[in-house]
């Protein structure tokens, strides 16, 4: 109790005296307005992962512009021949904010805290690469000593996997995998504190519902090559203010909520490929449902080609994983209603007589009511049973989804990380993600398959679990999302489009303004 207390006193004596009087050099960037826990172990929302890029930092962090895994806490490491075990070399001037080391022990009791059966940390399951990881998660084994997460020193950490891994790094760069404070570690309502001592390059100074003021660590490792004095977080959910706001330079980097018929300069505006998908999938709570046949039955009612219609997406699609190089492409369903009536049939359930209620739930937007309706019209013009769309406001929907009340729901997900397994491991029986509550053993074991291969061979298995989601209907993809912001890339420097739309913000700089337009240079 003393060492938190002398840690909460030194923290705010550091707040006080760095107060922010620097504003040239803070930049302004906007959200729409969400729930920030602040518990890395606990948090998988886009806005969450970019502002957590600013308050922790894990052994490596995403390299700007390829996304590619480069040193941060950990200053180098190692590889054993059989590329099963990694030993990573924590920086000797690694800090919290409030001066505490960094150390190994700190990375092994934030990484057992998340494999803690009792904790369900959304992203534990990512960790089932590690040796005996997957059945202490499990609570199959109580013995840390039988996982391979190893303190060596202070500064050196050791990690043993169960099989080479090429994507491990990448994994270590999402937030789940950052180093807790010693005295935050088991705390469980991380909200009812101002501020929140991490390893990042920036703290937070002072935070409301409606903005959050982050200013430079000075104690950050690398703080000679930070840029930025802060940041102004503001959470806004009026488009039209928002744009209205970055017209008049109130506004640096607008990633949400954008009117882009008021934006006065169209260079501002950035587009890429995310690799993300919105699509819709099967609960599996109610045993009608958990058959394939059912599924796939009914999917081959929708009216696919409307739902997926360029007028509304701009990047219409069949398959879960966004395009990879080298990675096949899995075959998707489109309508065929012949062939869905008689699955239905054939699995006891004649013109859908028999089933239960099927309920599409979808969160209160335009596209996902559009789709939901086309999907609603073509089962009650097909089959006997009776359908209904359910609206849940934005807040409430994804807890919805963790319930028995829908049989269809929907979701956007972006990879955690460029890789396939960001979409196809959450469908795992064990993963704390699946919502859908989906138990296919098949399933399991040739994703279990494809951690065992390297290259073109692990991606073919991969390829392989994908295809039975699709073919059994199970997942019903939409489109692959484009990534949007607003953001005057003459400005700012540091901030690069990129498939995850991820930004460390250790990376963001100001740039000489160029002359905008309709502004004449003298």
């Amino acid at each position: 109790m003393k060492r938190v207390l002398m840690l909460f006193v030194f923290l705010s004596l550091i707040l006080t005296l760095a107060s922010p009087r620097e504003t040239e050099r803070e930049l302004v960037v906007c959200f729409s307005s969400a729930e920030i826990g602040f518990n890395p172990l606990h948090a998988f929302t886009a806005t969450e992962a970019q502002i957590y890029t600013a308050l922790y930092e894990g052994l490596v962090t995403y390299n700007p512009y390829s996304l590619e895994p480069v040193p941060a806490a950990a200053r180098t490491w190692d590889m054993s021949p059989d590329k099963k075990t990694y030993r990573f070399y924590i920086r000797q001037n690694a800090r919290y904010w409030d001066g505490t080391p960094v150390r190994a022990q700190d990375f092994k009791d934030t990484w057992f805290s998340l494999l803690d059966p009792e904790e369900k940390a959304e992203y534990s399951f990512l960790f089932d690469i590690v040796k005996g990881a997957r059945d202490y998660r499990l609570g199959v084994s109580s013995d840390p000593g039988l996982v391979g997460i190893r303190v060596i020193s202070d500064a050196v950490l050791e990690v043993e996997l169960e099989n080479p891994s090429p994507h491990f790094l990448k994994i270590l760069c999402h937030h789940s995998f950052v180093p807790i404070h010693p005295a935050m570690l088991h705390k469980t309502n991380w909200t009812i504190y101002n501020s929140i001592p991490g390893n990042g390059p920036f703290y937070i100074y002072r935070r409301t519902a409606e903005e959050m003021v982050l200013l430079k660590n000075q104690l950050y490792w690398d703080a000679g090559k930070i840029s930025l004095s802060g940041i102004r977080v503001l959470f806004n959910d009026d488009p039209a203010d928002v744009t209205s706001r970055f017209n008049e330079g109130e506004i640096h980097w607008a990633a949400d909520g954008l009117q882009f018929s008021l934006v006065e300069d169209n260079n501002a505006i950035s587009a890429n490929a995310l690799f993300a998908t919105s699509y819709f999938f099967f609960s599996n709570r109610r045993k009608e449902f958990k058959n394939p046949a059912v599924r796939r039955g009914l999917s081959l009612l929708f009216p696919w080609k409307e739902i997926r219609g360029t007028q509304y997406n701009f990047m219409p699609t069949e398959t879960l994983v966004p395009q990879i190089p080298y990675y096949p492409k899995a075959e998707g369903l489109g309508q065929n209603t012949e062939e869905g009536l008689r699955l239905l049939s054939e699995a006891g359930f004649p013109a859908g007589k028999g089933l239960p209620g099927i309920v599409i739930a979808v969160p209160e937007n335009t596209e996902s009511l559009r789709i939901a309706g086309l999907m609603a019209e073509s089962l009650k013009s097909s089959l006997e049973c009776e359908v209904a769309v359910e609206t849940v406001p934005y807040a409430g929907y994804f807890e919805l989804l963790k319930g028995d009340r829908y049989t269809l729901g929907t979701i956007t997900w972006i990879g955690d990380f460029a890789d396939p397994l960001t979409f196809l491991s959450m469908w795992t029986a064990e993963s704390n993600l699946n919502d859908a509550a989906f138990n296919d053993p098949g399933y399991d074991a040739i994703l279990a398959e494809s951690m065992t291969l390297e290259g073109e061979d692990r991606y073919k298995k991969m390829s392989d679990a994908e295809a039975k989601l699709l073919r059994e209907a199970e997942v019903l993809p939409v489109s692959h999302s484009p990534a949007f912001n607003l953001i005057d890339l003459d400005r700012i420097g540091g901030w690069f489009p990129n498939p995850l739309d991820i930004h460390p913000f250790k990376f963001i700089s100001f740039k000489q303004p160029r002359v905008k337009p309709g502004i004449v240079k003298y």
